[in-house]
Order: structure tokens, then C-alpha cells, then sequence
């Protein structure tokens, strides 16, 4: 059956009335805000789009699993073109990414039960995503955001405070968390930074990484509590994959992947009634004519470093299992 998407500005209406009701839903978005769906689980396992929330995932053996990267040349070619626009002072922070062929025993279905991820979404026959990143929570009228920015492999020579201590990896955390702060001030008030550079560990099929993040919690203003259309239209694209400042670095993203995105780096989430739940679509595997793709990136800015950046990006195509 095919999904009938529809722009998020209509189904951001529908959101606002479910949740002024207390009627639970689970929605997705892509990136543009050009398709959105929202409806019931069961509606949703109808059209087979299948979300779990905080998945421990099932055992899994060793699966045959692997990468084909683009070239580091034309990785270069992309990063000294969003690096000139960083130069320019046109943005601030930029987060680049690029689409990663695998090849893997796995189906689609396989490796979204066998992922244990915060957040996981199977779209049948389409895509999967199994994101650490959390987007917005809104528990009663409080409302948070979990940007996360920085990664480092978990070495026997490296540990968590080597990532917060990391120049670079603290310059672009601080950026995003600024970013995030001036987003949520357009929806809640006053803006308070709860937890600053927390780390998170995350298991891949290659090892584990060293996830830095932050909270940032406000008081939803008085007009749109429970009006979680209306929210997420304030806040999206989100910030932590697109940058600062949004709109302009918007632009320079596009000229520079040369690809559609599509739902990777869009959100999912849930109402259940009282409270509201969502996730960034990352660590996203895409079912292409030509085969799967595993879409990846990361966070640039003037003090990054092509080789690192080029590293980091492959580290982030994996299986979390």
C-alpha cells in the first residue's frame, strides 16, 4: 500500500488538533518538510511503517557487513566547498553528509529487529534508521532538546574527556547548543541548559564511539502547549544536522552533498496521550535502485580537519549490534 505523505504544514495541523485532545499518534518527516505522515501504530503497521522507542534489539551472529566510501578526493572536493563558505561567514557550524554503499546478509526488516537504538523506524522496503539522537521530549509543559555533536572511536588511548576537551569537538558543541537555545526561545521560555557535554557510548558492529550531547529544557509558552504541530514547525529542520545560522547554511548543504537527503536527518516520534517523544532520523540505511546506501556525516567547521572529518563519517556507517 502506498503512503500517502503529504506536506508538513497539513499534517502539522492535524498534530495540533490530536494533541490539544490527548489522541496518541506516531508521525515521520523528512528533511524539507515536503513529506510527512501521521496517524495511529496501527494505521502506521497498516501501511508498513513499523516505530519502537528505546529497543533493546535481538541477539544477533556475525553478519556479513560491508562499506564502499566515496573517495577521500571527492569527499575534499565537497569539504573545501562548505569550507568556503564557513570562511565567508555565511555559516558557523555546517553539518555535511554523504550516502555510503553497503552490502550486507541483512534485509531491511533483519537489521531493524536485530538494532537496539532510542529510536528506530522501518519504512518497508524503503528505509530504516536506528538514531542515539534524541530531538524534542515534551513532558507536561517542559519542553527539552538532546542536540549531539562530537564522535570519537573508543580506543584503548582514547576516553570521554578527550572528546570534551577536543578544541574543535567543543567549538562545534558549543555552536549547536547556542543554535538550539535560539530555537527553542521561539517556542518556550525561559531556555536553561540542563546538562552540558554528557557523553553516551554507542555499540556498532566495528567497535564502539564516544557520543557527546547536551540538554536544553524550557517552559512551553502558554499559546502552544500541546499545539506539537505548531512546535515542530518553529523548530525544524533541526539544528544539530543542518547548522548555524540555519537558512543560509541550508544553502551552502545543498550546493555542496548534491544528493537528496529524503528522510534521512527528518524526525520521528510519538504522542502517547500525556507526553511527546521524538528522534532525528541518523544512522540511516536507504533502500536505492542500485542497492542499500548507509547515509552519514558530521559537523564542520573553520578548525576541522578534511582527514578527520573524512574518518569520521565512515566510522558512522555501521551496525548497531
Amino acid at each position: 500500500m502506498k503512503i500517502p505523505f503529504l506536506p508538513f504544514a497539513q499534517v502539522a495541523k492535524q498534530l495540533d488538533l490530536w494533541g490539544k485532545k490527548g489522541i496518541p499518534f506516531v508521525f515521520l518527516v523528512d528533511y524539507t518538510l515536503e513529506n510527512a505522515w501521521a496517524g495511529s501504530e496501527e494505521e502506521a503497521k497498516d501501511l508498513g511503517i513499523l516505530f519502537e522507542f528505546d529497543a533493546t534489539g535481538l541477539t544477533s551472529e556475525t553478519v556479513a557487513f560491508t562499506k564502499s566510501p566515496l573517495s577521500f578526493e571527492s569527499y575534499s572536493a565537497k569539504f573545501n566547498q562548505v569550507q568556503a563558505g564557513l570562511k565567508r561567514g555565511d555559516s558557523f557550524l555546517l553539518n555535511l553528509t554523504a550516502e555510503t554503499p553497503i552490502t550486507t546478509s541483512l534485509s531491511l526488516s533483519e537489521i531493524f529487529q536485530r538494532a537496539e537504538a532510542p529510536y528506530k523506524i522501518l519504512v518497508r522496503d524503503q528505509f530504516t534508521s536506528f538514531s542515539p539522537e534524541t530531538f524534542v521530549r515534551i513532558q507536561e509543559n517542559t519542553i527539552s532538546s538532546y542536540p549531539m555533536k562530537g564522535t570519537l572511536e573508543v580506543t584503548e588511548n582514547t576516553s570521554a574527556s578527550q572528546l570534551q576537551m577536543d578544541p574543535k569537538e567543543k567549538a562545534e558543541h558549543a555552536t549547536v547548543v547556542d543554535l538550539i537555545r535560539n530555537d527553542l526561545s521561539k517556542v518556550a521560555f525561559p531556555i536553561r541548559v540542563e546538562k552540558y557535554q554528557y557523553i553516551d557510548r554507542v555499540k556498532t558492529n566495528n567497535g564502539e564511539l564516544w557520543q557527546m550531547s547536551s540538554k536544553i529544557s524550557g517552559e512551553l509558552v502558554p499559546e502552544l502547549q500541546g499545539k506539537y504541530g505548531s512546535i515542530l514547525l518553529e523548530l525544524l529542520p533541526a539544528g544539530s544536522i543542518t547548522g548555524a545560522p540555519k537558512k543560509a547554511t541550508m544553502h551552502i548543504i545543498q550546493e555542496a552533498e548534491q544528493y537528496e537527503r529524503g528522510f534521512y536527518t527528518g524526525i520521528m516520534g510519538k504522542f502517547d496521550g500525556q507526553s511527546f517523544n521524538s528522534g532525528v532520523m541518523i544512522r540511516f540505511i536507504e533502500n536505492q535502485s542500485d542497492g542499500l546506501v548507509f547515509k552519514s556525516g558530521g559537523g564542520i567547521t573553520v578548525f576541522s580537519d578534511v582527514k578527520k572529518e573524512y574518518d569520521e563519517l565512515i566510522q558512522k556507517v555501521y551496525l548497531p549490534f
